[in-house]
């Protein structure tokens, strides 16, 4: 059974001790394809040695909201540069986040829409980050007519689902569904077409229920497949294969 992971920061510090190890781990799991998302312009150089160095690692460049204080307008030049030169699979992580404090909403949105026009130019996905701010990504996407890509760990409404399916967006579905009350993200999931759907870890963030206050990793792909065939009441493989068809029509890896 092949599984994609389609977001997961396998660059991020806290594989450096065990990379290896944990890729191992992912591909005896089934998880033979990682898109591994940038977060800001410094470790552009880092992700994509290590995408190099493992198969099946495809990576995506960006600039992350929540790193907002590391962002320089320059950097959306060096970024067309580097998409440019290296034809990554996606644009991002970009988007909003209206949650954390202290982040200015319009820088923000001074780098998510030049991402925007930089997939729009090259012809790539985004993967997006939405927390409470959904309404203004898909504000922000609906200025780019047929710009695509996925919301990563979505977390909005039904509605909100229903009108990024309708802008040709996909949904990220990882570690949050696994936890009995979210109630609402499992009422969605169960019943949104199923060729909006991707599965993801976040690695090493965002674990699910089975692994609480651990680091997450690629090869815990399997409990969100798990909880989401339950959830359709579809046999895990139907699940599997729909959404690693979903990930090769989008990242076209």
């Amino acid at each position: 059974m092949r599984l994609v992971d389609s977001h997961s920061h396998f660059d991020a510090a806290e594989f450096d001790a065990d990379r290896a190890d944990a890729h191992a781990r992912a591909l005896a799991a089934g998880v033979d394809v990682q898109i591994v998302p940038a977060v800001d312009a410094a470790g552009w150089p880092k992700l994509k040695a290590v995408c190099a160095q493992f198969p099946g690692l495809h990576p995506a460049y960006g600039l992350h909201p929540m790193y907002l204080a590391r962002h320089r307008p320059e950097h959306l030049r060096q970024l067309h540069d580097w998409i440019r030169r290296e034809r990554p699979a996606a644009v991002g992580e970009c988007g909003l986040d209206h949650f954390v404090e202290g982040l200015d909403p319009a820088r923000q949105q001074y780098y998510f829409d030049g991402q925007l026009a930089l997939a729009a130019e090259f012809d790539l996905p985004v993967i997006v980050h939405a927390r409470r701010a959904v309404d203004a990504v898909i504000a922000a996407i609906r200025r780019f007519p047929g710009v695509r890509g996925v919301v990563h760990s979505f977390s909005g409404s039904a509605e909100q689902a229903a009108q990024l399916h309708r802008l040709g967006f996909l949904l990220g579905i990882g570690g949050p569904v696994t936890y009995e009350r979210a109630n609402r993200l499992r009422g969605i999931v169960a019943t949104m077409p199923l060729e909006q759907l991707l599965l993801e870890t976040d690695s090493p963030d965002q674990p699910g229920a089975a692994h609480r206050g651990e680091r997450n990793e690629p090869a815990h792909l399997r409990e969100a497949l798990d909880v989401v065939a339950t959830l359709r009441q579809v046999p895990r493989e139907e699940i599997a294969a729909a959404t690693s068809a979903n990930a090769q029509r989008l990242f076209g890896f």
